[in-house]
């Protein structure tokens, strides 16, 4: 018998939402009591829909300005050449999809020892009267949400979360450490391609190299940052880390040219490779720093199993999705827009939950659906290329792909509504 999951907390609504729209722009009319969806013969209605659009659209937004100081114009971004498809007209589907998926989860729970309990629901009730008491009349007016669909929509987020672990950990996973084993390395990357790049300034890179590579095999312990800097003050040390053996896991694999990869396997602990090696786009200089690095080892085999975990949980609820009966009221959809002219935010305040209800929300329930944006990096982290350019590399080794999390999640959880512990104030913005 499967355990019954009991989370002492439940996904707590940001509190109010302000919105802001430019002149001149808008949304269509949204009738949140008519169903956009039905899934296994459970209506879904448009109010449980816009919700969790806007506050995915709010949010995703938040993360875009974090990460890169601005959203820009993300949501007319042009997505499909061909259908001439925004990014915001794709992000409609997408959130639908999302709360689809979450309905399923809600009947599926119980297989996985899940469930919402009365404290639960209490403390639901409680945050969805709070939201309501907290938005103004346009705000609403604009979401076209009820109260008991604000209900249902933390319902539905509350199952989600919990059933995101017992998903994952009935994979089947087993990475050894002989598969997982990591050397580490240092090298020293220069670009020798690009339509800038004369015969001569690539002549001169590679010379230079052979002066790097000459003065670390007088001094293989010597930092070979310095050691680049002082041939041109341009380059700069790097450090890496390889797979140790060859494996037939896809997921285990080296995003270094096989070149440079075949280089560092014949090298022993602090050796230096004895020659440049040239890609088509780099000329390396490499020494090998631990042919088994057991900190890097460990870090690595856990990205594994992460990634591993996270593509059986992605596998799982798409093969849901796909034996679902679903109908969509694509017209009703329509009514949904998100465009970079109809913006909505939320804004931070401290909100007090009750203590069965737990005010460790962000701790306990934002793990599920912000690790499904987190493990990304993780199934990225092995297939970036490492060796496009000297600048790519100097802002790029392995150990710091994982910063791609920060554009992909946008294009999966990226609206997860659990950011909470929050309450807002509204504002208008003109």
């Amino acid at each position: 018998m499967k355990k019954i999951v009991k989370n002492t907390t439940v996904v707590a609504l940001s509190g109010v939402m302000a919105i802001g729209m430019l002149s001149g722009c808008g949304s269509k009319s949204i009738d949140g009591e008519k169903t956009v969806a039905t899934v296994d013969g459970t209506d879904i209605p448009m109010g449980v829909v816009s919700l969790y659009a806007r506050e995915s659209q709010a949010q995703t937004v938040a993360m875009y300005k974090s990460f890169m100081g601005s959203a820009g114009n993300i949501w007319s971004q042009v997505v499909d050449e061909d259908a001439g498809t925004t990014y915001g007209e794709q992000a409609v589907g997408q959130f639908l999809g999302q709360v689809e998926l979450m309905y399923i989860m809600k009947e599926k729970a119980a297989d996985y020892g899940v469930e919402v309990t009365s404290d639960d629901e209490t403390a639901i009730a409680d945050a969805a009267a709070q939201f309501m008491q907290d938005n103004d009349e346009d705000t609403m007016k604009e979401l076209a949400v009820s109260e008991d669909q604000v209900k249902t929509l933390l319902e539905l987020e509350t199952y989600r979360q919990r059933i995101y672990d017992p998903i994952r950990n009935e994979a089947e996973v087993n990475i050894t450490d002989e598969e997982a084993q990591q050397s580490s390395f240092s090298y020293v990357s220069i670009s020798i391609s690009g339509d800038d790049l004369t015969d001569d300034d690539i002549a001169t890179r590679k010379e230079q190299a052979q002066e790097i590579l000459d003065k670390m095999k007088e001094d293989p312990t010597a930092d070979m940052g310095e050691t680049a800097k002082a041939v041109d003050d341009t380059y700069s040390g790097l450090t890496g880390t390889i797979f140790t053996n060859d494996s037939d896991d896809e997921d285990i694999s080296n995003s270094y040219d096989d070149a440079v990869v075949e280089a560092l396997r014949t090298l022993k602990d602090g050796e230096v490779y004895d020659e440049l090696v040239e890609t088509d786009t780099n000329v390396y200089v490499l020494r090998m720093d631990k042919v088994n690095d057991e900190d890097a080892t460990a870090s690595k085999k856990e990205s594994l199993e992460n990634t591993k975990r996270s593509n059986y949980y992605s596998e799982t609820t798409q093969q849901w999705l796909d034996d679902a009966e679903i109908t969509v009221n694509d017209k009703v959809l329509a009514t949904l827009t998100i465009t970079d002219d109809h913006s909505f935010t939320i804004k931070d305040t401290t909100a007090d939950t009750s203590e069965d209800a737990g005010t460790d929300t962000a701790a306990d329930t934002s793990e599920a659906a912000d690790s499904e944006d987190s493990e990304a990096a993780d199934s990225s982290e092995d297939t970036t290329a490492a060796d496009d350019t000297e600048e790519t590399d100097a802002a790029e080794s392995t150990d710091s792909t994982d910063e791609t999390a920060a554009d992909e999640s946008a294009d999966s959880e990226t609206a997860s509504t659990d950011s909470a512990d929050t309450a807002e104030e509204t504002t208008e913005e003109n």
